[in-house]
């Protein structure tokens, strides 16, 4: 990540701003707000304070009194998707969101004011996929990362990356790095040099029933325990653990059908 904050080591990164363009907060909205917090913090040792209610009954999640992720409860009457949704650093949330509607991105919600906390926009890019910005007041989002139970990584899935990625970039002013591969759809998102998030096309592949979507990464210390802990309290293994060239690896669900990801060595 790219921002203004304390050094890497074994009580994480602590973040006192992040930079436009920065993942800077992931937020879940669920209908059972009680049992998703029991099972967030069960598996990452969260704790709950209330949040802004702007759009409903919320709570921040504190890891060792640090802000790390929001859960928001959906009304009985809104039948949206259950999703993990990241918000990228905004200086100006007005600005970014009429940028998204001049690129062909729509913006569904906002921009708001959170009370002192920030101001606030979601939206989805032109392949459809839902983002939020965030503009930091009191609030600057994550407050910690780097330190199991935080967020490490966001990865778009998309039917292909040329079309999305020209949009991102535009919006948030990233810098691209594809993958060499000539057959492997990817891009790596860079605010000042350093990788954020990762965009991934895989055509055919895109399951019909998520379309374009993003992933967050939830970092923990052992990939294989936290699956065996998310099977018990309710969730689901969407893909097996497996080595990769960042660390172990594994999708999930939690008992909504939220899906995330877990990955052990991030760093």
């Amino acid at each position: 990540m790219t921002e203004a904050g304390g050094p890497v080591g074994p009580t994480g990164t602590a973040h006192a701003r992040y930079a436009p363009g920065t993942p800077c907060w992931v937020s879940l909205m669920a209908h059972g707000l009680t049992a998703t917090q029991a099972f967030y913090g069960e598996l990452f040792g969260w704790e709950f304070q209330p949040g802004p209610q702007q759009l409903g009954p919320y709570v921040r999640a504190m890891l060792d009194g640090r802000e790390v992720a929001g859960i928001g409860q959906l009304a009985p009457d809104r039948h949206l998707p259950v999703a993990w949704t990241p918000y990228f650093a905004s200086d100006d949330v007005d600005s970014t969101a009429e940028t998204v509607r001049l690129c062909g991105g729509t913006i569904g919600v906002g921009p708001l004011e959170a009370a002192e906390a920030g101001r606030l926009a979601i939206g989805s890019d032109t392949s459809g996929a839902v983002f939020g910005v965030w503009q930091a007041g009191a609030h600057v989002g994550t407050e910690i990362t780097g330190v199991p139970g935080t967020p490490v990584w966001y990865e778009l899935t998309t039917y292909e990356t040329a079309g999305v990625r020209k949009f991102y970039a535009t919006v948030f002013g990233y810098e691209e790095q594809p993958t060499p591969a000539a057959d492997f759809d990817h891009v790596t998102l860079r605010v000042g040099g350093r990788p954020v998030a990762g965009v991934h096309g895989v055509g055919a592949a895109l399951a019909r029933d998520l379309g374009p979507h993003w992933t967050t990464y939830f970092e923990v210390a052992d990939v294989d325990a936290a699956l065996t802990l998310v099977a018990g309290l309710g969730g689901r293994v969407l893909e097996p653990a497996h080595d990769s060239a960042h660390g172990r690896v594994a999708a999930v669900a939690d008992p909504e059908g939220a899906h995330f990801s877990l990955i052990q060595d991030a760093r």
